[in-house]
């Protein structure tokens, strides 16, 4: 684990939360957990506060209430706040500016719950209300000359991607909640609790919302939020935020990467690594395994993981972190394949798949439903290939030896969200519902799909 010496001297009890007891030393009475509580009070110190001080609170985080409204939650450094006491609010985003309120709820945390209270003093977490407009970072204070608290700012958005209802043939079978206006309200309500994310209407598609995020584990995040309350929907694939510099040069966002990987798999990952534009900084050997550090545009991430864990055959951990903006890389080696997609509407079946097999790996297994334009596989080169994948075998009246029995099929490829939205090309979307994930073609009827891509290629 790559520990220090100093992490081994530790206090150490024996118990069993199941039976609800712990010990000091094995041959202890078994009574209760005490010995637990007691070590936890003795060696962790108490929470850093002052509470002689005027009440001070850095707000960090946002929830929201139906019947409340905004809720600011942080934890109170200073001082004792009560329902009713008059406060201020110092703006960290409007430069420190000052706005009066008052408390008119307090929330104690209890468990993964939470409890009104009248009073609450310095050293808790606590959830405040009283506030029409309050964000990340700002100060509350019962001092109206107390200072600003040092608040480190958020990481702005790196990705950009679009949401927009389901219209594919399947639409309505499988959610509850279909229509433009309802998606519009969810992301509305997200925005109330998240200041992380940005949405906007898209301006050249009616219906369709720009989603701006810190990377597509916070997107993957809200999306499945959004499956599991019922919603269908369309994602696109991530596309990075831009900037322009102070001569007007293109920026995009670079960040810190780290992968951990076995010794034998580093050739690989190096190789990977150059193909996507990145600089190798730091290289560390441990035990059994290499820790990479290096440099990559969030473009060149997008769909890393995925090669990551394909090459170290699931052993790879990879974490990354926004560093800034730098001049624009150029052009990015990300997805080299193409795929396969179904001509027909209808089940697949055992006897179609397998020649749809001979063309590369499948997606979908025998008896599933799949329509036009659906992608039902992948093609190892760089080219979308049109298959049949519901052809049922014509019966005759003869037979050989051999007919009739079914061919061995490979097992069919499982995306998770997170994957399934990396893998996507920029002429590709997610359907989203609640009880499936299918990758499809923006443009679903092969004719038209044919066509604008004949015509994007002469405009070009």
């Amino acid at each position: 684990l790559n520990a220090d010496d100093e992490q081994f001297d530790a206090p150490v009890v024996y118990g069993s939360g199941r039976d609800g007891y712990m010990m000091y030393h094995l041959n202890d009475e078994r009574k209760d957990m005490t010995p637990l509580f007691q070590t936890i009070l003795d060696h962790i110190p108490p929470p850093f506060a002052k509470p002689d001080d005027p009440f001070h609170l850095l707000v960090s985080n946002i929830d929201w209430s139906d019947y409340v409204g905004r809720i600011a939650v942080g934890k109170i450094l200073g001082g004792t706040v009560n329902v009713g006491d008059p406060i201020w609010i110092i703006r960290h985003s409007e430069g420190g500016k000052r706005v009066r309120g008052k408390i008119t709820k307090v929330f104690e945390f209890t468990g993964l719950g939470t409890r009104e209270n009248d009073t609450a003093s310095a050293g808790n977490i606590v959830g405040l209300s009283g506030f029409e407009d309050i964000d990340i970072g700002d100060t509350i204070t019962a001092d109206e000359a107390g200072h600003a608290l040092p608040f480190t700012q958020i990481d702005p958005p790196t990705l950009e991607m679009q949401f927009s209802v389901n219209d594919g043939p399947f639409v309505g079978t499988e959610g509850k909640l279909v229509t433009s206006r309802q998606l519009r309200d969810r992301l509305m309500r997200e925005l109330k609790t998240n200041v992380s994310i940005y949405i906007e209407d898209a301006p050249d598609r009616a219906g369709t919302f720009n989603v701006k995020a810190r990377g597509a584990m916070q997107v993957a995040v809200l999306v499945e939020t959004m499956r599991r309350e019922g919603f269908e929907l369309l994602v696109s694939r991530p596309t990075v935020i831009e900037k322009k510099g102070p001569n007007g040069e293109r920026l995009e966002p670079y960040e810190t990467v780290w992968i951990e990987v076995p010794d034998d798999c580093v050739g690989a990952i190096m190789q990977n690594l150059a193909n996507r534009k990145g600089q190798l900084t730091n290289m560390e050997k441990m035990v059994s395994t290499t820790m990479i550090e290096a440099t990559i545009t969030t473009r060149g991430l997008i769909g890393m993981e995925i090669d990551v864990i394909n090459a170290t055959s699931g052993h790879g951990v990879m974490s990354h972190l926004f560093k800034e903006y730098g001049p624009y890389a150029g052009d990015v080696l990300t997805r080299i394949t193409g795929t396969l997609i179904a001509t027909e509407a209808g089940e697949t079946t055992t006897y179609a798949l397998v020649s749809c097999q001979e063309r590369g790996k499948l997606f979908v297994s025998p008896g599933e439903r799949v329509y036009e334009g659906m992608i039902i596989g992948e093609n190892p080169r760089n080219e979308d290939i049109a298959v049949n994948a519901v052809r049922e075998k014509k019966l005759t009246n003869f037979r050989s030896q051999g007919e009739g029995v079914a061919a061995g099929l490979t097992p069919a490829v499982k995306f998770s969200l997170e994957r399934s939205i990396e893998y996507i090309a920029a002429d590709e979307l997610l359907e989203v519902t609640p009880k499936n994930l299918r990758l499809r073609k923006r443009i679903l009827n092969n004719g038209e799909r044919q066509k604008a891509a004949k015509q994007s290629k002469n405009a070009g």
